[in-house]
């Protein structure tokens, strides 16, 4: 079964990728900047992949032991549609999700994801709605804290998606959590850090305005423009020209 599933996805993925010209594919992988020197991608687009996992799982009756291996299987592909359908495929069998499946994501992403669009993705429409609706808050922020100190660039990052999507759907957060994490995270070498720790502080000024811009203010000679752009973006714009004053 794990293997006939596996075959078609594989199949259909490559019968009906897109024809791209040179320069599609081009400007593709520019944007993806994938760490993957194996990297492939066929140029799917997002919705045709959700419906591609919609209609193997209503095909197949497949068990979700087999739905983990299916995903632990994709998720290592070199191609990037496949790495994209294992989380699609996985999160059609979310009724079944407990905190094992933390350690399977921690764990694939690890090891297999090579771009920051397999990790937001992978957080944003599967593991980040797990934790927030499924996990207790002090749970979620255990998480956040430990995956946040990880060696691993993608769980950094994925540490920062996780609570952009808890603040999404909570709509709240704790304030001297979020300025604890920041901190520890602002001198942060990587960009993807730093571009979630923009993205992260952006997403919660639209519940707390005005301690985002005393935090801001408090520490914008920590942060690159590029943050305090983006960390602005939701501020008015009054505030926005406070924090971007040189």
């Amino acid at each position: 079964m794990k293997k006939a599933i596996i075959n078609e996805i594989k199949q259909r993925l490559k019968a009906t990728a897109p024809d791209l010209t040179d320069e599609q594919i081009k400007r593709r992988n520019k944007i993806l900047n994938s760490f993957n020197p194996d990297f492939f991608g066929y140029g799917h687009k997002v919705a045709d992949l959700e419906k591609l996992a919609r209609t193997i799982e209503n095909k197949y009756e497949c068990t979700y032991e087999d739905a983990v291996k299916i995903f632990n299987t994709l998720i290592s592909s070199n191609i990037h549609e496949e790495k994209f359908i294992s989380f699609l495929f996985i999160n059609r069998f979310k009724r079944y999700f407990d905190e094992e499946i933390v350690r399977i994501y921690r764990e694939a992403l690890e090891n297999y994801c090579d771009s920051w669009a397999v990790c937001d993705s992978s957080i944003i429409k599967v593991l980040g709605p797990f934790i927030a609706k499924k996990l207790k808050k002090e749970k979620a922020y255990d998480i956040i804290s430990e995956w946040s100190k990880s060696d691993n660039i993608w769980i950094r990052r994925a540490s920062l998606v996780i609570f952009i999507k808890h603040v999404m759907i909570t709509k709240k957060f704790e304030k001297d959590f979020l300025s604890n994490l920041v901190d520890a995270l602002a001198k942060d070498s990587e960009e993807y850090v730093q571009k979630a720790i923009g993205w992260l502080l952006k997403t919660c000024s639209q519940y707390a305005q005005n301690y985002i811009f005393g935090y801001l203010m408090d520490r914008k000679d920590l942060f690159s423009r590029m943050v305090l752009r983006t960390a602005t973006e939701k501020l008015s714009k009054e505030l926005r020209t406070k924090i971007l004053e040189k």
